[in-house]
């Protein structure tokens, strides 16, 4: 039944686009439900109707190592999936022996037996022993369109193994890795949703007391995450997406959806519970949470936009996946979740759960006083009483976490270090690299000219190689692929070293700044470019650290202004813009320490792989941005609020953190706890992501909040509130204006009469 809009009443808020949407949806519950449901629906039929258009390789990297992929691609020629079967002695036989010989002759001839293998290279034939005489590599590519069929040679290795006694056969390799990678990558995705989920409802259920008021934000979080898959398919047409998108769209998704429901339903509980109807609560919490929620949303998105301005394919797609799903459940906290408010009325306490202190942790999370006693009132009184101890400890501490980051090498990690560490396919890698160095991760030179099979062509390609094997920049077995009607040529050859280290990097430096000039680069309308593992991994890092630049610019800017904008203080915004650097420094040093180092590695089930991922800082620095400054509105504005009631800023402080303890503590318990699941996960880009975030978001809410950011204020004092006289056109925020009543013992809600002072009206 639709509700007939009751005047506004004095003192009431003004209606915003959020009050509008959410009064709108109220009024047409049955409609805006529809509408929701239909929405998604559609989008998931439409997206998988026309499936995902994922980025093709050349776009994802960068330099030369892209452009000579893009060269193969423009020619049409499929890369083969190179595999490796590694034959190792585990007695005292060796490769000189008839027996060992044996069983490399019947991996041999069991695999070319299926019918999957090209070019297959017999280790005695290819150079391919070992120098302590104890193993074996053989090499071969797969039958294009063969990847899916990989585990018909895996099984042929086993059965030659198992006629082997003493010989231990592993393989890896493209296709099998990558079948590895899909499997690991599927059963993570599943273990993230299977984990996730009933852990915010449990979060939410020790919150609210009520079970049906801890299902409904996780059930609007997953259908905005379920619609926002299939807005991605659509627009990965246009722009293409990334592998790990719907990864980061759950990441996302469930985080920032979760909280925005939080924010709402905690306001419209807090006040039925103060003895307001049914629609006056809806209207109070759309009017403040609700805008809130928008404003919330549009800064994250403000802060992913830094990703859309790298400049780089891969954090284009994931950057624009972020933005639909933190869109997306943006609209639907401010459109459907009134909607269903209004239709189950006090039925959202179905399922009521007796909680000891539920009702005094209801009302902190809703916004409402937190209640002296406690941990973090405690901490708050010896702060503010000791403000420049807690101020430099505190600082000391992130200072101190932030400081293994000044060593932070970052790489794109091969599927071995991907992989979990006692995997199969992993310690494959890491076997075949110890025992042939740069054998796993070769150099491949693109050769494109105008006549490859012309005269000079092919003795700038025999010229190349001797030089090459002569200055030690490439290893046997040298392997030249030449595809006459594209006149394209590959070489692939091993690098020295274990083919990501120094010796190998020096390596691959020599050989595009003095070889292949000096050879190749001499026949006029030749491109020769080098590819690889290696050669991609740095030419991606150059790449990123000029996107970083203007990403991590753009970031900072748009923090200080929209903080500028929302508190109307210089100082404010200039604080908070340098306790997110304090926070980001800090998960940076937490994840060199953990995942380069293996500093409490055995803590998070990982070993040290030596490097972080490549695109994980800057995705980190973007997305971390965003939500720390999203929490600093919402406290700071409180501060400001209190403060411009009368209060001494010190009191202002005080009031302003006690007030927001809840719902700050409940919104980052649930981000830790959804980020903290990513970090448990197999994968490592993953872990590296999930930790990251976590710890992130739980120094934000800890000793930033609780320790920095008071003790900041509090020395600081009236210079918090400092605006130049050239910026007094922006609109401030006053409280002193006409407020909401509110009931006794709870705080005014605020005023309406700019934006800015919402920002902060989740409770």
């Amino acid at each position: 039944m639709a509700h007939t809009p009751a005047a506004r009443a004095p003192g009431s808020p003004r209606r915003g686009l959020a009050a509008a949407l959410g009064g709108w949806s109220a009024r047409h519950r049955m409609i805006a439900i529809g509408a929701w449901l239909l929405f998604v629906v559609a989008a998931t039929v439409l997206g998988g109707a026309v499936g995902r258009a994922g980025l093709p390789n050349y776009r994802q990297g960068a330099g030369d190592s892209a452009r000579a992929e893009q060269i193969l691609a423009q020619a049409h020629i499929g890369q083969p999936a190179t595999e490796l079967v590694l034959v190792h002695s585990t007695t005292t036989v060796t490769t000189a022996s008839p027996v060992f010989r044996h069983a490399v002759d019947r991996a041999l001839a069991g695999i070319n037996g299926t019918g999957l293998a090209r070019q297959l290279q017999n280790p005695y034939t290819s150079h391919l022993l070992s120098a302590d005489g104890r193993d074996a590599l053989i090499r071969f590519n797969l039958a294009d369109g063969s990847d899916s069929r990989v585990g018909t040679v895996l099984a042929a290795v086993a059965r030659a193994q198992a006629g082997s006694p003493g010989i231990r056969m592993t393989e890896t390799g493209d296709a099998s890795a990558n079948r590895a990678l899909n499997d690991t990558i599927g059963a993570s995705f599943s273990r993230a949703e299977w984990t996730a989920v009933p852990l915010a409802i449990g979060i939410l259920l020790a919150v609210f007391g009520a079970l049906m008021a801890a299902v409904l934000p996780v059930v609007l979080a997953l259908t905005a995450f379920i619609g926002s898959v299939g807005l991605a398919d659509l627009l990965s047409h246009l722009v293409g997406m990334n592998d790990y998108a719907n990864s980061v769209m759950l990441l996302m998704g469930l985080a920032v959806g979760v909280d925005y429901s939080l924010f709402y339903l905690s306001r419209e509980r807090q006040e039925r519970a103060a003895g307001r109807d049914r629609a006056s609560a809806l209207r109070v919490a759309a009017a403040t949470s609700g805008r809130s929620v928008l404003i919330s949303g549009l800064i994250v998105m403000t802060g992913l936009v830094g990703m859309l301005l790298s400049g780089m394919a891969t954090f284009e797609s994931l950057g624009l996946a972020a933005m639909v799903v933190v869109f997306v459940a943006m609209l639907g906290s401010v459109t459907v979740l009134p909607a269903v408010l209004s239709l189950l009325g006090d039925r959202v306490e179905l399922g009521r759960i007796p909680l000891p202190g539920r009702r005094r942790r209801a009302a902190g999370a809703a916004g409402g006083p937190a209640g002296r006693g406690g941990v973090w009132d405690f901490m708050l009184r010896q702060v503010l009483a000791r403000p420049v101890v807690f101020a430099v400890a505190s600082a000391a501490i992130m200072l101190g976490l932030a400081a293994p980051a000044l060593g932070m090498h970052t790489q794109t990690l091969s599927l071995g270090q991907l992989l979990p560490w006692n995997s199969a396919q992993a310690s494959a890698s890491r076997q075949i690299a110890a025992a042939f160095p740069g054998g796993p991760a070769p150099a491949e030179i693109v050769i494109k000219s105008r006549d490859i099979q012309a005269p000079q062509m092919r003795q700038a390609i025999a010229s190349f190689e001797t030089a090459a094997r002569r200055a030690g920049a490439l290893h046997q077995p040298v392997q030249l692929t030449v595809y006459r009607a594209a006149n394209v040529a590959e070489i692939n050859a091993p690098l020295p070293g274990d083919g990501s280290g120094a010796a190998s990097v020096a390596a691959l430096t020599t050989l595009r700044q003095r070889l292949i000039p000096q050879t190749l680069g001499r026949v006029p309308g030749t491109q020769a470019l080098t590819d690889g593992q290696l050669a991609a991994s740095l030419d991606y890092n150059a790449a990123l650290r000029s996107a970083a630049i203007r990403a991590f610019a753009f970031v900072m800017a748009a923090a200080f202004v929209l903080m500028l904008v929302s508190l109307g203080s210089v100082v404010i915004a200039a604080t908070c813009v340098l306790l997110d650097l304090l926070s980001v420094g800090a998960a940076y040093g937490v994840m060199t320490a953990v995942f380069q180092h293996g500093w409490g590695a055995a803590l998070v089930g990982t070993h040290a792989v030596g490097a972080v991922e490549s695109w994980i800082p800057l995705f980190l620095f973007v997305v971390l941005f965003g939500l720390s400054m999203d929490y600093h509105v919402f406290v700071v504005s409180r501060i400001r609020e209190a403060h411009d009631r009368g209060m001494a800023t010190t009191q202002a402080v005080s009031h302003g953190i006690r007030s927001t303890a809840g719902v700050v503590t409940s919104a980052a318990v649930i981000m830790v706890a959804v980020f903290a699941v990513f970090g448990t996960l197999s994968m490592q880009d993953f872990k590296q992501l999930g930790v990251g975030l976590a710890v992130a978001i739980l120094l934000d809410a800890t000793l930033i909040r609780v320790v920095l950011l008071p003790s900041a204020m509090a020395l600081l004092g009236d210079r918090n509130w400092y605006l130049p006289r050239w910026l007094a056109w922006m609109p401030g925020v006053s409280h002193r204006s006409t407020r909401l009543s509110a009931p006794v013992g709870l705080p005014s809600p605020e005023p309406s009469q700019a934006w800015p002072t919402h920002a902060g009206a989740r409770g």
